[in-house]
């Protein structure tokens, strides 16, 4: 054991991890979330790709009760001072810290549909997002389940110069798919389209369910971007679209339209950034002094990123850049 401390801000997957492999390590942790529970994102998602584990278990694994992790949540970080090799921290709610070594992991935002306005999230109701829909997964919403044809829209706020997202959100393909494949499984007879730009479908197991989406519940998968969304006299929703392999217009009648919202950056990080002397990138997700050969650590000494706070990740490669962390932190601290 050591006397040394370390603060973690952001309670979701990447801090977590940080917190159990720093507390492993020796240390006394501290994190701070800013919600009433920890978990983050994950903590309202049903299933993860490509093999449909449960969302609730793997957070269960990672919510470890450690009496080294001390957890402020509903709280936020107010002020943060450097004291020589101490970092002095103030938080929401009064609470002074002094702490050795910083980890920021305070992870990413949702796009915010309703900023599309031609795909109708907010003004119709037959209109959702992946979010949505994985609650509705959790919950068995009938009404969702009973829509007989259903379509995809991949990349909303995603590789999108209109709203200053150039970036690929990296997760949204394979959790379209994956999305498709659960909702043909609660509703055999339904009708499922995906629209799609290019399928980046990068990881281990992920064309295969791809493939699977395809050959096992005849998923239809159509290149080309939706334009219009309208809803018709019946209150269906009628939807605009190219399809750029046979290069025709087509206009297609759905029941449920399911929008892929992409990751975009924490307006919280703009503050921490501030505090922290961290560089912001274009984008607004922060940025590493060498994101080839040094991973984790920032130009103030002591203040280390994890997870989706430095960009788009998949939850295993989040949950490995944790523990990696810590382990920097661990030889900045030993040294």
């Amino acid at each position: 054991m050591t006397n040394l401390e370390v603060l973690v801000i952001g309670g979701g997957p990447a801090g977590l991890e940080c917190a159990n492999s720093l507390t492993l390590l020796g240390y006394k942790v501290f994190i701070v979330e800013k919600d009433s529970e920890t978990g983050g994102h994950l903590r309202k998602w049903d299933r993860l790709f490509p093999d449909g584990i449960s969302a609730s278990e793997v957070l269960k694994s990672m919510q470890k009760e450690y009496e080294r992790i001390i957890t402020f949540r509903e709280t936020e970080v107010a002020e943060i001072k450097k004291d020589a090799d101490l970092f002095i921290v103030k938080l929401s709610d009064g609470t002074i810290l002094r702490v050795n070594a910083i980890i920021v992991a305070t992870g990413f935002n949702l796009f915010d549909a309703r900023k599309k306005e031609e795909y109708g999230y907010g003004i119709y109701n037959r209109v959702i997002t992946n979010a949505d829909l994985e609650e509705g997964f959790k919950t068995r919403k009938k009404d969702i389940f009973e829509s007989r044809k259903v379509g995809f829209v991949h990349c909303v706020g995603s590789r999108d110069e209109k709203v200053c997202n150039r970036h690929c959100s990296k997760v949204c393909c394979v959790t379209a798919v994956k999305q498709a494949c659960e909702f043909k499984e609660i509703n055999q007879d339904a009708e499922v389209y995906c629209f799609y730009m290019d399928l980046r479908m990068f990881g281990r197991g992920y064309e295969d369910l791809y493939l699977k989406a395809q050959n096992k519940y005849g998923i239809r998968f159509i290149r080309g971007r939706v334009s219009e969304v309208a809803e018709n006299v019946n209150g269906l929703l009628v939807v605009k679209a190219e399809d750029t392999l046979t290069s025709k217009p087509m206009k297609i009648t759905l029941d449920l339209l399911v929008l892929m919202s992409g990751i975009v950056n924490n307006p919280d990080n703009d503050k921490l950034s501030e505090m922290l002397g961290i560089t912001k990138a274009e984008d607004g997700f922060l940025t590493l002094t060498n994101s080839t050969t040094n991973t984790f650590e920032v130009e103030t000494k002591g203040v280390f990123l994890a997870g989706t706070v430095t960009g788009p990740k998949t939850l295993p490669e989040t949950i490995n850049e944790a523990r990696s962390a810590a382990l920097a932190v661990h030889d900045y601290l030993s040294r």
